[in-house]
């Protein structure tokens, strides 16, 4: 029989099991809704700083706190325009479109003072550039220019949603400490560098985004379909192309960076997900040497500002590791060869809202509110240096025009028979300010012949000498043998250029100030045939052109002759008879060419050569219409893919289809007779797909592999490559402390090299190199 005490003992006992277990139940889901609570504005914004009410803040207009959603570009763009037309302290400009057609913004932020003498300001602090006229300049009264640019990788996404912090801190903060700032800085600010990769990025994570909020590395929200939001429209990494810039993106940056030759660029990027955050200066021995000593200095000045910004927030961080100031085409090195100081930041990545990571769970606010502190430490740093910088940008420049003085080098001249090649190394040049000019006449030196209508002379008495010179820059002695990628970019090389140096500048003619694409001609009178050589770069469009109407056009696989010149292996023959157009309409087409592609086209009056081929000959190999397909998607790298894809589509105009590999498993390839595979893996074919490109090339199909694509094909049975292995004959390694093994084994990677190679050129591999 139970006691009275025995059941008050169980009753309590089964009252204080429920409570303990409600208690529980209560503590587990505040620490879901604590771990899943979004931090208001006051997170991030600095204490103290008092906010003028009329300023919509971000949350007003986007209808969310920054850091609870991945901004996509619209709504970027949206809180930019709505900024500009409140705040006197911000002018907004479209500086052009992406690929996607979304609008380049860029902000010029400064006090309304400043911006009624804007121009004013913009041409003296350019004056800091001509050598002539900087001394009577007084840096003590001149604003300093501070260029922000955020995400130039879309999936980095920290930079571009603290920029939206930004804003509102400039347009809103009050006090005698941002009056100063803005009286004393012009604030150039490009909230989106990539707006097309940030769309992609914030639609993949936002869409995946669970109520709660989900760390796991596994999730689908930390793992982007191909090929991610690293890329842009035609999925190029945009931090290799500040130097050459062939993107509309890239383009409007230099444009803008030329017109105002900022002291100051920051460029906000994400790295590992285990990793903290880094700042500029990278590590010392990788520094170009074109790039002066000061350039560090001043670097590592600046980053005493961070350091002491994310001291004071408890955020760890490193420096002077990892990365490099080595190529010049990069964001945060790109300023240094220009009088400017680049500055890199990598905030590790939440790769989403929340992550796991070796430091704890990685939350996207964290990410933000870093990157929004060294925004501000960089304004800081900018504006308590702003002396020291303009002084020595002005002093940078006066330095390159002594150097150029002194340097037996007076001129660069660059050339080829393709027009077009040497027309686009012409304009790449310009685009970044170099002064160009036109040779005097023909110029013959070293035993090669620069043509006056299809060469450029670039002098080096000039305000981007330093920049000419890294252009025409052979390195090939490195105090440090590893580099972050790229090692070399000499770009007459890249270019596929003949270049020379001049000892004296009087080849050059007058400077182009409006650099056009050189036309070709119409050559010869005959009425047999035209021929068209392979060396243009514009080639294949024209080529296609014809094909797409219907023209049949014949390759030379043997020499031959005609209109008073030899012809090579791999030129282009269109008998005129032996067509279903009209021949009056054909010439049209062919005056086409000369004008659009800057071709030559011969006409020949007969095809008899009897010193070489004639034209009715079967050395000629009739041309059939490429139908092309690239494999993308699967283990292919987007950069490479996204190259041809590019150089098809924009460049050549000629059709392609994107062919996903998960696709080609199962399709017929009846359609196409060309079929490219990008570098990567290729695992994901199976054994059927592999039969059938076999069957495929066996029919007549036309295939071609680039880099470890070759591998593939040499284990499928495909072809047969001897790829070079490793000398088995060479002395053993020396034994290396543990410490050593991450740089000895990327001293054993050349990233972006140039290399000299002999080359069989009647192989039609080679038809059209010279």
């Amino acid at each position: 029989m139970v006691t009275q005490n025995t059941l008050n003992s169980i009753i309590i006992n089964y009252l204080d099991f429920t409570m303990k277990k409600t208690l529980a139940a209560i503590c587990f889901v505040l620490l879901v809704v604590a771990a899943q609570a979004q931090p208001d504005l006051g997170y991030y914004l600095p204490p103290g700083v008092q906010y003028n009410p009329a300023i919509p803040t971000p949350a007003k207009l986007l209808g969310f706190e920054v850091g609870e959603w991945h901004a996509s570009h619209d709504q970027v763009v949206a809180y930019m325009k709505a900024m500009d037309a409140v705040s006197d302290r911000i002018s907004l400009e479209q500086m052009g479109t992406t690929h996607e057609a979304r609008p380049l913004l860029l902000l010029t932020i400064t006090s309304p003072k400043n911006h009624q003498n804007i121009d004013v300001i913009r041409q003296q602090h350019l004056q800091l550039g001509d050598a002539a006229r900087s001394a009577q300049l007084d840096t003590k009264t001149m604003p300093a220019v501070f260029y922000l640019g955020c995400s130039i990788h879309g999936n980095e996404a920290s930079g571009v949603n603290a920029g939206l912090l930004m804003v509102y801190h400039l347009a809103a903060a009050q006090g005698p400490e941002i009056e100063k700032y803005l009286d004393q800085t012009i604030i150039l600010f490009d909230p989106a560098f990539n707006p097309d990769g940030i769309q992609r990025f914030s639609g993949w994570v936002n869409s995946r985004k669970s109520k709660l909020i989900s760390a796991d590395p596994n999730d689908t929200e930390h793992n982007e379909a191909w090929p991610g939001g690293r890329f842009n429209h035609y999925w190029f990494d945009l931090n290799r192309d500040w130097l050459v810039a062939q993107h509309p993106e890239s383009q409007a940056r230099a444009r803008q960076f030329q017109q105002w030759r900022p002291n100051v660029l920051t460029d906000h990027h994400e790295q590992g997900t285990n990793a903290t955050f880094f700042f500029m200066p990278g590590v010392p021995s990788r520094v170009n040497p074109l790039t002066p000593p000061r350039n560090q200095e001043l670097t590592k000045k600046m980053g005493e500002y961070h350091a002491k910004a994310l001291d004071e927030i408890g955020s760890l961080y490193f420096t002077q590791e990892g990365y490099d100031d080595f190529y010049y085409g990069k964001g945060s090195t790109f300023p240094d060869i220009q009088g400017s100081i680049g500055i890199l930041f990598e905030q590790a990545s939440s790769r989403g809202h929340a992550q796991e990571s070796t430091n704890g769970v990685l939350r996207f606010p964290f990410t933000v509110r870093n990157q929004f502190v060294t925004m501000l430490s960089s304004l800081k740093a900018t504006n308590e240096m702003r002396e020291e910088l303009l002084n020595y940008q002005r002093e940078f420049f006066r330095n390159a025009a002594a150097e150029a003085a002194k340097d037996v080098t007076k001129a660069f001249i660059v050339g080829s028979k393709d027009k077009a090649r040497a027309f686009h190394f012409a304009e790449m040049a310009t685009r970044q300010n170099i002064d160009v000019h036109k040779p005097i006449g023909n110029v013959t030196i070293n035993g090669q012949t620069f043509d006056a209508e299809s060469a450029y002379v670039i002098p080096c008495n000039q305000t981007q000498y330093k920049l000419v010179k890294s252009l025409f820059f052979k390195q090939t002695k490195f105090t440090d043998s590893i580099f972050y990628d790229i090692s070399s970019w000499t770009l007459p090389l890249a270019f596929g250029l003949q270049y020379e140096e001049l000892k004296t500048s009087a080849a050059a003619g007058e400077k182009i100030t409006d650099l056009k694409m050189p036309t070709g001609k119409m050559i010869g009178q005959g009425d047999y045939a035209y021929v068209i050589e392979p060396y243009g770069y514009y080639t294949p469009r024209a080529i296609y052109r014809l094909l797409e109407k219907g023209i049949r056009v014949k390759v030379a696989n043997e020499p031959f002759h005609g209109a008073g010149k030899r012809f090579e292996r791999g030129s282009f023959m269109i008998s005129i008879d032996h067509q279903d157009r009209l021949p009056d309409q054909l010439a049209v087409w062919m005056r086409d060419i000369t004008e659009k592609d800057g071709l030559d086209v011969y006409a020949l009056g007969t095809g008899l050569d009897y010193t070489g081929v004639s034209l009715g000959s079967s050395s000629f190999t009739t041309l059939r219409k490429p139908e092309i397909a690239i494999l993308v998607e699967g283990g292919v790298s987007p950069t490479d893919a996204g190259e041809l894809w590019h150089l098809l589509d924009v460049r050549y105009q000629i059709p392609v289809t994107l062919m996903p590999i998960s696709v080609f498993n199962t399709t017929s390839l009846a359609k196409y007779n060309t079929l490219l595979m990008p570098e990567g893996s290729y695992s994901q074919i199976s054994e059927s797909g592999k039969e059938k490109l076999k069957a495929w090339v066996q029919s007549g199909g036309t295939l071609i592999g680039f880099e470890r694509a070759l591998n593939w094909l040499t284990s499928a049975g495909l072809a047969k490559f001897d790829m070079k292995k490793e000398d088995e004959k060479k002395e053993p390694a020396k034994p290396r402390p543990y410490a050593d093994l991450d740089e000895a084994l990327r001293a054993q990677e050349t990233s972006g090299a140039i290399f000299e190679a002999d080359v069989d050129l009647p192989h039609p591999i080679f038809y059209g190199c010279t």
